[in-house]
């Protein structure tokens, strides 16, 4: 149990460091602009078709499961922004980071981890290249800056896919019903919900980094360094996604 305990000290404060090294690093010259653009296309781009079909599942899911339960009560025109709210505000940002972490925060871990094991890394510091700068905050300024990209394109094919399943069982054009969801939508259901997932991709980033740059050496360690990123990205995002409905909450 102490041993426990203490291994849980010693990581967080390996990972207070490795973080205020980045801040301190994002800072200072100089700065990698051609990797940081190429992460934002990996991360970013690549990950589009993902996305895109979770949140147009998720709209559909969402409309066809809600609109029995609407119907029973006469209430069949809230649907478009009931659906709306709930993509926006909860259910489009902790999917899309989630999906992220499996696929981003485990790549990431992935990386770095079989190029610790296979001494890239050091024959980066060798050759007089940075290599937390290089590899760690490039990857973590990308995910910062894509992951709410993703998660606004989810909330408009969510919306879309939303518009679909209204549409199986009636028949109502699309003007009017994004005209229901924007009527739903007030200024504060959309900036909270915008400004909590640029920690998500903070986070996701940096977690992927931290497993993958501080991996034991031997191949086996990159599989450990992949799975412990998906896990603890995954906690973290449910962490702040839970702290950040309290501070809503609070102020607004």
């Amino acid at each position: 149990m102490f041993i426990a305990l203490k291994n849980i000290f010693i990581d967080a404060g390996n990972v207070t460091l490795f973080t205020g090294r980045f801040f301190k690093e994002v800072l200072r010259p100089p700065f990698e602009i051609k990797e940081f653009l190429r992460q934002c296309y990996i991360i970013g781009y690549k990950s589009l078709p993902l996305v895109a079909i979770t949140g147009f599942i998720m709209g559909l899911v969402l409309t066809l499961q809600s609109r029995p339960t609407l119907a029973e009560f006469g209430a069949e025109s809230w649907l478009p922004g009931m659906v709306a709210l709930s993509l926006i505000r909860e259910i489009a940002p902790v999917i899309t980071a989630l999906i992220c972490a499996g696929k981003i925060a485990s790549g990431i871990g992935a990386e770095l981890g079989s190029m610790k094991v296979t001494e890239q890394i050091d024959a980066m510091e060798v050759s007089a290249i940075n290599p937390y700068k290089y590899l760690v905050v490039t990857r973590v300024l990308a995910t910062t800056l894509m992951i709410p990209v993703l998660v606004v394109f989810a909330d408009a094919v969510g919306i879309y896919g939303g518009y679909v399943g209204v549409n199986i069982h009636s028949d109502l054009n699309m003007f009017r019903y994004f005209q229901q969801v924007l009527d739903s939508l007030d200024f504060l259901d959309i900036v909270p919900a915008t400004i909590k997932t640029f920690f998500f991709g903070f986070f996701i980033g940096l977690i992927g980094c931290y497993k993958g740059y501080t991996a034991a050496n031997g191949t086996e360690s990159v599989g450990k360094a992949a799975n412990a990123a998906v896990v603890a990205a995954s906690l973290t995002i449910f962490i702040i996604d839970m702290l950040a409905v309290q501070i809503t909450d609070l102020f607004f």
